[in-house]
């Protein structure tokens, strides 16, 4: 049977150079599951393969995106899908890649078949949203779907203002489209998880972070400003120089909130991961134990 291992795990982690090891072993193309990583011109701070790693084993789903394009979990799921079913018919093996947990679960349990929201409506709630507030689309969700809003984190408000989208496209509250019902694959699935202790991951998160801005994460963040209200760039990295940029504090400043708001990220991966009693977990200093268990199963 065909199958697509996923290499998955929090953020610096080791998941790119494990991949391309796996894909060179198996004679795959990589297939990334970072939602950030499918934009372009955001290399450093996604911490895209390199060029090199590029060249010798085929990646899709990096830098295919502009700035301004829609993207979404169930876009994934069906691009991800459509793509397998072409290259399986020359490899037996895929490898994903990628720490965006609601992309990894879209591929391999699927996700319930919400309609595409519309120009409109995105803009309409956008607008809302900037002259009302959090707390008026938080009470609009109460309103609309009161069994949403007692379970929904009224904090984050990327979520609120999408459910708040799904009522108003639909009419019916967002709860009452979500079946979460496991969807069946016509290939089998190998979850790879890596795990780090604590304080090394959060070493390398630090190193990482250093790397990027000597590699010239500010200056790409210049290049990209103009596009900073863009959903693709409401991201850990970004944001923090944007507001350097804007002189609100010091580089040094942005650095260190970088680092934190990307150990607070990998702590929400881990979370997340944790719970999906099909991932094997290995140290990405285990190579040799991955390759034996990837050829035993």
């Amino acid at each position: 049977m065909k199958r697509v291992i996923v290499i998955l795990g929090p953020t610096a982690s080791g998941k790119t150079d494990l991949a391309i090891a796996v894909a060179t072993k198996y004679a795959s193309p990589v297939l990334s599951a970072d939602s950030r990583q499918l934009y372009k011109g955001m290399r450093i701070g996604t911490a895209a393969p390199a060029e090199s790693d590029m060249k010798g084993v085929k990646h899709y789903f990096v830098g295919c995106l502009e700035l301004t394009d829609y993207y979404s979990a169930a876009l994934y799921e069906e691009h991800f899908l459509k793509l397998a079913d072409d290259l399986f018919r020359t490899h037996d093996t895929l490898v994903m890649c990628g720490g965006s947990m609601m992309y990894i679960d879209a591929v391999c349990d699927g996700i319930d078949e919400i309609p595409t929201v519309s120009d409109e409506v995105r803009r309409r709630t956008a607008d809302d949203f900037a002259k009302y507030g959090l707390e008026a689309m938080c009470e609009e969700l109460r309103r609309c779907d009161p069994t949403l809003y007692s379970t929904i984190d009224l904090k984050n408000h990327k979520r609120v203002v999408h459910a708040v989208e799904i009522c108003r496209m639909t009419g019916r509250p967002f709860s009452e489209l979500r079946t979460n019902r496991r969807k069946k694959r016509p290939f089998e699935i190998v979850k790879i998880g890596l795990t780090l202790p604590r304080e090394e991951l959060f070493e390398r998160i630090a190193k990482r972070t250093d790397k990027m801005i000597a590699d010239g994460l500010v200056e790409e963040a210049r290049g990209l400003y103009r596009y900073r209200t863009e959903n693709a760039l409401n991201t850990v990295g970004y944001k923090e120089i944007f507001n350097y940029i804007d002189g609100k504090y010091p580089l040094e400043t942005a650095i260190e909130k970088i680092k934190r708001n990307t150990r607070v990220y990998a702590k929400k991966q881990i979370t997340w991961f944790k719970r999906d009693e099909r991932i094997k977990w290995f140290s990405p200093h285990d190579r040799r134990e991955i390759f034996n268990y990837l050829e035993a199963i």
